[in-house]
Order: structure tokens, then C-alpha cells, then sequence
């Protein structure tokens, strides 16, 4: 059994990876570690876990495990490893931004990999330490990476994509209230979200000559999870090309499909996939991306990045049941 221990798990993140965890077949979950809940019980914070376990969160990592996940805020990653010596045998996945980029990916000599299963599962299984992406992020990619990793990407990508309210996170904030959420959808960050960085380099690092720009539109929508991205970009490639290029790309990845039908997100949500639908409207080509923020877009990819980290089945702990309606 692999031996793992959750830093920051009262928030919507640890609070997925420790479901995950917790039905994972291999798994033993010893360490739920949170500050503000030290002391209660894990359902008493997520009550579904309720008769699923009985340990209680702890204020400090006091055990020895095989794997930390770190599920804190944007830069709290970097001061706790700063601050709290993991032990070198001991591997990392990170949920945080902390380490996505190759300017930040260093902690010491430590060297964080980017943990995008669908481009660098080769390089994972060896990896001790996991960057893994954002939820914007892995959608857009996993929208290119067919005809990018061909070198066919020639010209500027736009991109629309919305998330459900839990992508904000847990902390209260006017644009996660319910009253201001509901029956409600807006813009924000446009043209300058944080996640345009690392979808760049996976591009740049597949097809080194690609010059043109990522147009991204953010928005946030009235449900709770989910991400749902459009993207185009022209291209002289039959849409014929385009979908074989797509599906042999995929072959083999177990969560990542090209369907024969418009996605959506109710299709993905609560599962580890990313669906995605491959057209052509004149010149352009369509992607349309869905998958779970919380899942593929989070804890689910880094419970993936995980299985490949220790040699064991992929899918192991994420063939989970979509919500559908």
C-alpha cells in the first residue's frame, strides 16, 4: 500500500483528493493536514466521508509516507516545503502553481516535472516531483497537443472557455456567493490569465518554431463544476486529417477521448476524462473541451500522475461513475 498524507485537505481540492484516496485500491491515507481544522474529524469538514474513515485532520506532517499532495494556495506550496523538510525519498504532487513554469520548477536542486499525462508520461514515471496543471490549462492543452506535437499549429489559437464556481476555490469571495453566481456569467482576467504561461510552453517545447499568440477569454458560469472550452484556430488541414490526427494521438490514454458527438459537461463531470469534439467551420478548426475542474482539472490528474509515479494501473482509483443529468 502506498502511504500518503494530504497538506491543505479542508479546502474543495484536498478535500477531492482525499475522496479519491480514500476508495483508491492501493492507497492508505495516514495524514489529512490543516491548520484551521486540526483536531476534527475528516467528515466532519467533507461529511460524505462520513463511515468511509475516522481520521482526524493534523496540524503538521507527522508520519512517515511514500507521497505528499499539496493542495494550498497559489504560493503557500513554496513556503511550506521551504519551511517543513520532506524527506528525499519521500515523492511531491503539487496542485499549486508554485512550480508549473521551467523559471520556477526548481526547489534547490529538487526539479518539479510538469504533470501533463497526455505529454510527459514517460518522463512522470520517473518523476519524484509533480507540478500539476491548472484546470484551464489541462483543458487547452489537451486541445492542442494532437496538432501541435505534429508541428501543424500555424497560426493564432482564440479560446472561450467557462468554469463552474468551484474553480474559484473555497475561500469566500462576491463572485462565488450564491446570490451574485446564480442565474448569473461574466468575463474576468480577459487576455491575461495566469494559466496562458504554461499552455506556451508545453506548446513552444512541442513545436519550437510556433510564433503566434493565445487569445483566452475566462468566464465563470452559473454551476459548480466543470470547465467548458471552445478553441479555434485556422488551418488547411481536411477535417478528415484533423480527427485521425486527434484519435491516433489519444490511442492509449485512457481518459482522454475524441467523441462522435457535441460534449458537454455534464458527460465529464465527476470523472477523471476530458471529451473532446473535433470540427471544422470553413478555415477554422473547432475543439470543444470539457472535463471536471476539480478532477481532470486537479485532483483527479494528480491521483493519475500518481499511479504512474508508482508503476500501478493508470486508472487505478478513477473509473468513476459521470453524473450525466
Amino acid at each position: 500500500m502506498i502511504r500518503v498524507a494530504v497538506i491543505g485537505a479542508a479546502g474543495y481540492t484536498g478535500g477531492e483528493v482525499i475522496r479519491l484516496l480514500l476508495l483508491h485500491p492501493q492507497v492508505l491515507l495516514v495524514c489529512a493536514q490543516s491548520e484551521s481544522q486540526k483536531g476534527k474529524y475528516i467528515y466532519e469538514v467533507h461529511p460524505d466521508c462520513f463511515g468511509l474513515t475516522t481520521l482526524q485532520f493534523s496540524e503538521e506532517l507527522d508520519v512517515a509516507v511514500d507521497v505528499v499532495f499539496l493542495c494550498k494556495g497559489h504560493g503557500e506550496s513554496l513556503r511550506y516545503l521551504k519551511e517543513h523538510a520532506i524527506p528525499d525519498q519521500t515523492k511531491v504532487i503539487d496542485l499549486s502553481q508554485d512550480f508549473r513554469l521551467a523559471q520556477t520548477s526548481f526547489l534547490g536542486k529538487k526539479q518539479f516535472i510538469y504533470g501533463l499525462p497526455e505529454c510527459n508520461r514517460d518522463v512522470i514515471r520517473y518523476a519524484a516531483y509533480i507540478a500539476n496543471p491548472g484546470c484551464f490549462a489541462t483543458a487547452i492543452q489537451l486541445s492542442l497537443l494532437p496538432v501541435t506535437a505534429a508541428g501543424k499549429l500555424e497560426a493564432d489559437i482564440h479560446v472561450s472557455a467557462t468554469t463552474g464556481s468551484t474553480g474559484a476555490g473555497q475561500a469566500l469571495s462576491s463572485s462565488s456567493h450564491f446570490s451574485w453566481r446564480s442565474n448569473n456569467h461574466s468575463a474576468y482576467k480577459v487576455l491575461s490569465h495566469q494559466h496562458v504561461a504554461e499552455i506556451m510552453e508545453t506548446i513552444v517545447a512541442l513545436q519550437g518554431a510556433f510564433q503566434n499568440e493565445l487569445h483566452f477569454i475566462p468566464q465563470r458560469g452559473a454551476f459548480t463544476r466543470g470547465i467548458y472550452s471552445v478553441l479555434h484556430f485556422n488551418t488547411s488541414l481536411p477535417l478528415s486529417e484533423l480527427k485521425q490526427m486527434y484519435e491516433t494521438y489519444y490511442t492509449g490514454h485512457p481518459f482522454t477521448h475524441v467523441v462522435p458527438f457535441e460534449a458537454d459537461v455534464k458527460q465529464v463531470v465527476n470523472t477523471n476524462n476530458c471529451f473532446l469534439s473535433v470540427t471544422k467551420v470553413q478555415d477554422r478548426a473547432v475543439i470543444i473541451a470539457v472535463i471536471d475542474n476539480l478532477l481532470k482539472g486537479a485532483a483527479g490528474q494528480a491521483i493519475q500522475n500518481m499511479n504512474l509515479m508508482f508503476g500501478i494501473d493508470e486508472r487505478a482509483g478513477l473509473l468513476l461513475k459521470p453524473s450525466a443529468f
